[in-house]
């Protein structure tokens, strides 16, 4: 892969243009499904069958938003013969027939297996599923061999062994192909990252004493859409005594002088998902507060210094602080304040590195990963606590950080 360096990585406006190459779609489309097929190819499995959205859209270019993520009635399917088929709701298949050429429109049709439960088992919509699926694995050559699935409802599953398939588990398989990401992936990423960007400004503005966190949540959620994002899917928000320990929400709490808040922003842009952390003081703050953010910012740069491609991702975990380090009696009860993990389509992609799993299961680090580095430190005061976090490229050449708002040291929002 060639190599990425920060002027490689542009954060271009999200028009299409004439003047300027920019995120090129037919190309990211081409790069994602060859992936697919080639770690189809290089699986045991004849097929595989996805319900999880991120794998639709990685493998068929296909999305109806947020709202199809819990409800199991899209999928898709590639065999190692074929073209992606995707079965879609209702009149999205109408839509997609007109709009997204790239697939054949016998191979996008309706689907629907109740809902989760909405439309019960008994009235033969999961085994009509079944059948459908059997017969074109049959007509592609596959259907002697396992049939791989990520994400499955009992039902369906049920059906598919009754109709004498094999059915084994396919996420790991698609998680291999979403591993390194395209120069267009990249690009998404940093665009995304942008638009964080100019949330945090935004809060560092409005970080002042009355105001609350769910109204920060409101503020961001517009400034993110304005901006061209397809899903703010959380703003965490936490503030003072709040902080100690990250309960990963928000609420209704009024923020007040000398808060130490914190702030996660994870939302996406043409899919591809930011996870973002930022910790700033409401007008002042406290010795302890200084020197909780002064050691989570060391921990974090030491992280990230071990990144570079070859690199074990059990070195990576090693260089984060122990559980009991900071407050925690095991890596389990710790696990999310102290860890890395992949970004994409998908918020948690590979590689996921932490002391709980990379020590015993090490695995590569390689050109083209993009992942989030995570860290916490709790304030000696008890309440207080510092959370950063920055996304890193890997290239040849090492990590390139994509997270731009300031985060080396403290950032003091409205000071006085």
């Amino acid at each position: 892969m060639t190599e990425f360096s920060i002027s490689k990585i542009p954060t271009p406006g999200a028009m299409a243009v004439d003047f300027e190459e920019r995120v090129n779609f037919e190309r990211l489309r081409s790069y994602r499904l060859q992936r697919t097929k080639a770690a189809l190819d290089s699986s045991s499995l004849g097929a595989m069958l996805c319900f999880d959205v991120n794998n639709i859209r990685y493998t068929t270019a296909t999305a109806i938003g947020e709202w199809a993520r819990d409800k199991f009635t899209r999928y898709s399917m590639l065999t190692r013969t074929g073209e992606p088929w995707v079965w879609d709701f209702g009149s999205a298949v109408r839509h997609h027939r007109m709009y997204a050429p790239w697939l054949a429109a016998d191979h996008n049709l309706p689907g629907m297996n109740g809902l989760r439960g909405g439309i019960p088992p008994d009235v033969g919509l999961f085994e009509r599923c079944a059948k459908e699926i059997k017969g074109i694995l049959v007509d592609e050559g596959v259907a002697d061999l396992p049939l791989g699935v990520d994400v499955i409802e009992l039902p369906l599953l049920a059906a598919l062994q009754a109709e004498g398939l094999k059915v084994e588990d396919c996420q790991q398989v698609m998680l291999s192909a979403r591993e390194i990401k395209s120069p267009d992936e990249i690009s998404l990423l940093s665009m995304a990252c942008a638009m964080v960007d100019g949330a945090f400004q935004l809060i560092s503005e409005e970080l002042k004493p009355g105001i609350k966190e769910n109204q920060l949540v409101g503020l961001v959620s517009k400034r993110l859409y304005d901006l061209g994002s397809d899903d703010v899917e959380a703003v965490n928000a936490i503030s003072g005594e709040r902080c100690n320990p990250h309960p990963h929400n928000f609420t209704d709490r009024i923020i007040r002088p000398g808060d130490q808040a914190f702030f996660d922003i994870i939302q996406s842009f043409n899919g591809y998902r930011t996870c973002y952390y930022r910790t700033m003081n409401v007008g002042r703050a406290t010795p302890s507060q200084h020197d909780a953010y002064t050691q989570a910012r060391e921990w974090i740069d030491t992280v990230i210094a071990q990144i570079h491609p070859g690199a074990s991702s059990n070195d990576i975990a090693l260089a984060f602080p122990k559980a009991e380090e900071f407050g925690f009696s095991s890596e389990l009860e710790a696990f999310g304040l102290q860890f890395c993990h992949g970004l994409g389509l998908g918020l948690h992609e590979r590689p996921i590195i932490s002391r709980l799993n990379s020590l015993s299961h090490p695995m590569e680090i390689k050109v083209g990963m993009v992942f989030a580095v995570e860290t916490y430190c709790p304030a000696s005061d008890g309440v207080s606590a510092a959370r950063i976090e920055e996304e890193v490229v890997v290239t040849e050449s090492g990590p390139k950080i994509i997270t731009l708002f300031p985060a080396e040291e403290l950032f003091i929002a409205n000071k006085y």
